[in-house]
């Protein structure tokens, strides 16, 4: 029984390792047809790679969460959470054409407009609450 054992494994080993040829060598035996198939798929992180498009030191209007905002003086939260509720923005410019502004709050837009840049929206760095609570505690 043992060696019944021995020879089937040996046998499957042997047919499972012809799966493992080359494209070349299955066309050159006409035996099997095989297909290479990419065993690993890149992942790509969207938010990662949007980051990367980041330009350091600015708020991007369309992206950034309104944790970021603290930065500036004055905009966290009440005006940081208008920018975020009005986006997306086409240009910087866009930003002082929000609903509802106070004098005092388009001061501090316009005082503040070399701060921001736009890019657009990232569903990734858009999706549900995540600009209004980025989960980081």
């Amino acid at each position: 029984m043992k060696k019944l054992i021995g020879i089937l494994a040996a046998v499957l080993l042997i047919i499972g390792s012809w799966g493992f040829a080359s494209a070349a060598q299955a066309s050159e035996t006409g035996l099997f047809t095989v297909q290479t198939v990419t065993l690993f798929a890149a992942r790509v992180n969207t938010a990662d790679a949007k980051r990367q498009e980041l330009i350091q030191g600015k708020l991007d209007l369309n992206n950034s969460d309104v944790r970021e905002f603290r930065r500036l003086r004055g905009f966290y939260p009440n005006l940081a959470s208008k920018i975020i509720q009005n986006a997306p923005y086409e240009s910087v410019e866009d930003v002082l054409e929000i609903p509802g502004l106070s004098d005092s709050q388009l001061e501090r837009l316009q005082a503040n407009l070399d701060e921001f840049f736009v890019t657009d929206m990232e569903a990734s760095m858009n999706a549900g609450g995540d600009r209004y609570n980025p989960g980081l505690y």
